[in-house]
């Protein structure tokens, strides 16, 4: 049940984070290797399938594209039988404005805690005696809420669907739920631009700001990404340009 993903242990002391960027560690709950309860571990952000022997190949696959992870040679694997949730307030994106790129904190309206999708896994190239454990997040188009700001999102799953999601062998109800999130889930917040750099890590990253005046041509959100990832944030998967995260 959703209660029992949730009852998870863990040997690392979690803190507020404010500005994850690609490389760095973030949480993932997962199923222990016993099989029998979630553990929740830290992992790089950036997937390192066993084969690669190169740290910079982690970078181009920080998000893998839903609607192909199960036919991928670096995601087939990891989705047939290393899933994890990735629990966060909300991503980043950003938005061609009259004052330049406006960063969003997207989110749900409630604050309350959302889990994405991801993969991981280990790659025994690299940590020396202990592998180096990696994870991906899932992305799908976006919803009718935030399509005007990137065209892609993370995959968010509900409740409901969190210990399916770890334990299920059912691939096809594994890819039904690689879908958008509903149009009520979440709502885009224009926050300051502290956020644009990755060695920002405060709660002046997520602070709100008034009165913005966003012009109404998204043809631009390339462009926003293009600027995060000049800002130190390597972005992208094995196709395309993606979201960038938390």
């Amino acid at each position: 049940s959703a209660d029992d993903t949730t009852r998870f242990t863990t040997d690392n002391d979690l803190k507020p984070r404010y500005n994850i960027a690609p490389t760095q560690s973030i949480a993932c709950v997962r199923t222990a290797d016993d099989g029998d309860h979630r553990d929740c571990s830290m992992m790089r952000w950036g997937l390192l399938p066993p084969w690669a022997k190169e740290l910079s190949i982690g970078n181009r696959m920080i998000n893998a594209r839903s609607e192909t992870v199960h036919e991928k040679r670096s995601f087939k694997q990891a989705f047939q039988k290393r899933r994890c949730l990735i629990p966060a307030d909300g991503y980043f994106e950003w938005m061609k404005t009259p004052d330049g790129k406006q960063p969003f904190m997207i989110q749900r309206p409630d604050h309350g805690m959302l889990a994405m999708a991801g993969l991981w896994e280990t790659n025994k190239h690299f940590g020396g005696e202990t592998p180096l454990h990696s994870v991906t997040i899932l992305t799908t188009a976006a919803n009718e809420t935030t399509k005007h700001i990137h065209d892609r999102m993370p995959v968010f799953l509900d409740a409901e669907h969190w210990d399916r999601w770890l334990s299920s062998d059912d691939e096809k109800f594994l890819r039904d739920l690689l879908r958008p999130a509903g149009n009520d889930l979440l709502e885009p917040i224009a926050v300051s631009k502290t956020v644009n750099s990755p060695r920002n890590d405060s709660p002046a990253c997520v602070q709100p700001i008034d009165d913005l005046q966003p012009i109404d041509d998204h043809r631009d959100s390339k462009d926003a990404n293009d600027q995060h990832r000049d800002e130190g944030h390597n972005r992208g998967d094995d196709e395309s340009d993606q979201p960038s995260l938390f």
